[in-house]
């Protein structure tokens, strides 16, 4: 599982979608990009589909994924 704690392109907020990691700013939960990606969506996909989340945002969580996986 990786630490999101320090990623300040996501937030956690007790009562608020079940306390899951999410977006910040948004109710999207990071959990949903891995799924769609998964799934074979791309990253335009996922903007189109949650146009509340940026792609700054997307592109700070998959980095911080990325990096959190490499020293793993």
């Amino acid at each position: 599982m990786l630490d999101w704690s320090n990623c300040s392109a996501v937030e956690r907020i007790p009562g608020k979608v079940s306390g899951a990691w999410l977006f910040k700013g948004t109710r999207v939960p990071v959990a949903a990009l891995f799924e769609n990606l998964e799934s074979g969506a791309t990253v335009n996909d996922f903007l189109d589909w949650f146009p509340g989340v940026a792609r700054e945002q997307v592109e700070f969580v998959l980095k911080h994924a990325e990096q959190s996986l490499s020293i793993l």
